[in-house]
């Protein structure tokens, strides 16, 4: 006698990048849903059947795996819970050929089977691979060509003139992806401007504005979720001091182009305050790179307020003093942490001696390697 089918426990997973028409009754999740359990019915005869939990990505990327329902179906064949995944077609699951492989993976490490429901194959065999890799690598591809015709249209419309979305900048409102003046706010812009002339230097104006009770630039994204709103720092005003969409022009990297929307400060005020910022030799953190080869440049943390040290200089004559700040005390001032900063160069010795010590302890080296 044979022996029973065996229950095979079907999930199915389906994704849509955007959140275009998900609110209609019959979405593209519900079409890839009823296409994948078509599917599983015509295996009923092999003990197919769908699981009652359903695994739907709406509005997330393919291109990375930061997506719920994905989490969740990749818990539950950890817990042994699922023994196929169906999706749709193969780029459902993911666009990433190095994600896609991490997946695969871990359906190998549980003996857990994968279905694309338009694109047959069997992926036990060496051919079923082969061409689940040609396929993935043109859905990569695809991925790829959609983000250049992205930035070309951005690049396109930026040299044009026109506002190609982002945050919304203080002084300005967005209707119709135009930037429309916001009188109130621009009356701050233009007292922030002034501010600097009279204070030149960034922390009194940073100061001042919180004495004032003035944040950053607040909105409501289309999902209803309150942005922004937060205390400046010195790193926002010295963006907001160098924008020259303040001046009706519109910047894509290094190129600057006049722009369809209106200025709200005056040239001559916002050349004065570029020219100050230039003399102080302050860059605000942009354009920040480790030309000093500062060996814990991000991995270093105050243990005051938890907050990461920057890698600064002072000098006195012809000689450099390295250290490491803390950046809440840089951004807002020492008597926001009372953390002293430390010496880089002893800091970075005695980081480097410890790590030796690792060489010479064959039981701490063991467990490195183990760990890694």
């Amino acid at each position: 006698m044979k022996d029973a089918k065996k229950t095979v426990r079907c999930a199915i997973y389906t994704r849509k990048s955007t959140e275009e028409g998900l609110d209609q009754e019959y979405s593209s999740l519900d079409a890839q849903r009823d296409a994948a359990e078509a599917y599983v019915a015509s295996q009923k005869h092999e003990g197919w059947e769908v699981i009652p939990k359903s695994y739907d990505d709406g509005g997330f990327t393919g291109s990375n795996m930061e997506r719920p329902a994905l989490k969740r179906l990749l818990a539950d064949i950890a817990a042994g819970e699922i023994d196929c995944v169906i999706v749709y077609k193969v780029d459902r699951l993911s666009r990433s050929l190095l994600d896609f492989t991490k997946i695969v993976e871990t359906f190998d490490q549980h003996g857990v089977s994968f279905v694309s429901v338009t694109q047959q194959f069997n992926t036990s065999t060496s051919m079923g691979r082969l061409v689940l890799n040609v396929l993935l690598s043109f859905a990569q591809f695809e991925r790829e060509m959609i983000s250049e015709r992205i930035r070309d249209k951005v690049a396109a419309s930026r040299r044009r003139g026109k506002w190609s979305g982002g945050m919304p900048l203080l002084g300005y409102t967005v209707e119709n992806t135009k930037l429309l003046v916001d009188e109130v706010e621009a009356d701050r812009v233009r007292q922030i401007f002034s501010l600097y002339v009279e204070h030149r230097s960034l922390l009194p104006v940073m100061k001042e504005l919180r004495q004032r009770g003035w944040t950053t630039k607040q909105w409501v994204t289309k999902k209803g979720d309150h942005r922004g709103g937060r205390p400046f720092t010195k790193n926002a005003v010295y963006k907001l001091l160098t924008n020259v969409t303040y001046i009706g022009k519109i910047r894509y990297k290094e190129e600057t182009h006049e722009g369809e929307h209106d200025g709200i400060v005056p040239t001559e005020l916002f050349q004065r305050v570029q020219t100050q910022l230039k003399a102080n030799g302050n860059s605000g953190g942009t354009g920040v790179r480790n030309k000093h080869n500062a060996l814990l440049k991000g991995l270093i943390w105050c243990k005051s307020c938890g907050r990461p040290m920057t890698h600064s200089y002072s000098c006195k004559g012809n000689k450099r003093y390295r250290y490491y700040v803390c950046g809440t005390a840089m951004q807002e001032g020492w008597a926001k942490c009372p953390a002293p900063s430390v010496p880089a160069g002893e800091i970075e010795r005695f980081v480097v001696e410890q790590i030796q010590t690792i060489g010479t302890d064959e039981d701490l080296l063991d467990q490195t390697i183990g760990q890694i």
